[in-house]
């Protein structure tokens, strides 16, 4: 499961993690990439998160919760939940689509 999450991150935000990361390294270094991303360039961050697809609304609520304080540690966070509830609704419809019959398929 963590290969998968760490190849669809590294697609996303177009970086070169090692597959064979725990999620706590994940997690620190995908921080990493976002903070450098913050400040060296922040357009390019903001392409990244539409292209992903996090929720505006609930990243300004966290970051507004935690004045700002760790913003790359909770955008990595929310990178890191955002990729996990892509993967698992693949895996749910590729689960539904196997389970129709030949004739069903169009």
């Amino acid at each position: 499961m963590h290969n998968e999450l760490i190849a669809d991150i590294n697609s996303s935000l177009e970086i070169a993690l090692p597959e064979q990361l725990s999620l706590e390294e994940l997690r620190e270094k995908l921080t990493a990439h976002i903070n450098h991303l913050i400040n060296h360039d922040f357009e390019k961050l903001v392409f990244y998160l539409y292209r992903i697809d996090i929720n505006e609304a609930k990243m300004k609520q966290l970051l507004d919760q935690q004045n700002g304080e760790h913003a790359a540690e909770l955008i990595a966070g929310l990178v890191i939940e955002r990729q996990i509830q892509k993967n698992k609704s693949r895996r749910e419809f590729r689960q539904r689509d196997n389970d129709i019959s030949e004739e069903e398929k169009w």
